[in-house]
């Protein structure tokens, strides 16, 4: 069976943070290790995570809080002190759906996986469900898949240890989005396949982004999107996506 790397990345995170730790310590598979990343937070963010450390086995949970240069540099960060097979990033508010989402992905795991991935369900602060994430994965994920956008969700996304590679720190915003097409390619020169797990993954909390910071987000996305599929390709995908809005 394969071993997980949970990654936790956080900063001022105490109000959001207990229902991502109660998702991962309830999980029935217990091959997996939890990092949490902290941005030397300023309110009770540390003391919550180190009571969820001595409640757990030895050495499952690992706690680096130190400053940082942003949300992206603690990615890499934990990538660096990650030991598992498989790695997944699960933001502070967010969850694993339910006990046994581990076990569902691990099972669908094997030495030439690339990605496993499912879908995701949007819950509100309560931790109640909204609606299902309106990009849905597809049944076969390429590299080339995100050309509609992002569609599986950061969350939701299991990469091999083998592609991970690190976020490109040019990208405030959408470093994720790079870095899902990233991690598959390499998953496809080294003739990796991809796992769709067809069941819910994640709960994504669903929080307001202010319009300045979505703004700034959608127009990396386009370049991003520019850089990995060309320019001329990028601005017929974005027509569509005005037309789809439309209809």
């Amino acid at each position: 069976m394969p071993k997980f790397s949970i990654i936790t990345v956080t900063y001022n995170a105490e109000q959001t943070l207990e229902r991502t730790l109660q998702s991962v310590a309830c999980q029935t598979c217990l091959d997996y290790e939890h990092l949490i990343v902290d941005g030397a937070s300023s309110d009770g963010t540390v003391a919550l995570a180190r009571q969820y450390q001595q409640k757990t086995a030895e050495g499952r949970v690992v706690i680096v809080s130190e400053p940082d240069h942003g949300l992206y540099d603690a990615m890499n960060k934990a990538i660096g002190l990650a030991k598992g097979d498989f790695l997944c990033f699960l933001n502070a508010g967010d969850k694993l759906h339910n006990a046994d989402t581990l076990m569902l992905t691990a099972a669908a795991a094997s030495q030439d996986t690339g990605v496993i991935y499912g879908y995701t369900d949007i819950v509100d602060s309560e931790g109640r469900f909204l609606h299902r994430r309106r990009l849905s994965p597809p049944a076969r994920l390429t590299w080339r898949s995100f050309q509609s956008g992002m569609t599986v969700c950061h969350q939701a996304f299991y990469a091999n240890r083998r592609i991970v590679q690190n976020y490109d720190l040019r990208y405030r915003f959408s470093a994720d989005f790079d870095w899902c097409i990233r991690c598959m390619k390499e998953g496809e020169r080294l003739g990796l396949k991809n796992t769709f797990v067809k069941a819910t993954l994640c709960d994504y909390l669903s929080e307001g982004m202010t319009t300045q910071n979505h703004k700034a987000s959608l127009m990396e996305r386009f370049r991003i999107m520019a850089r990995h599929y060309g320019l001329f390709t990028t601005i017929m995908q974005h027509a569509w996506f005005v037309i789809r809005a439309i209809r």
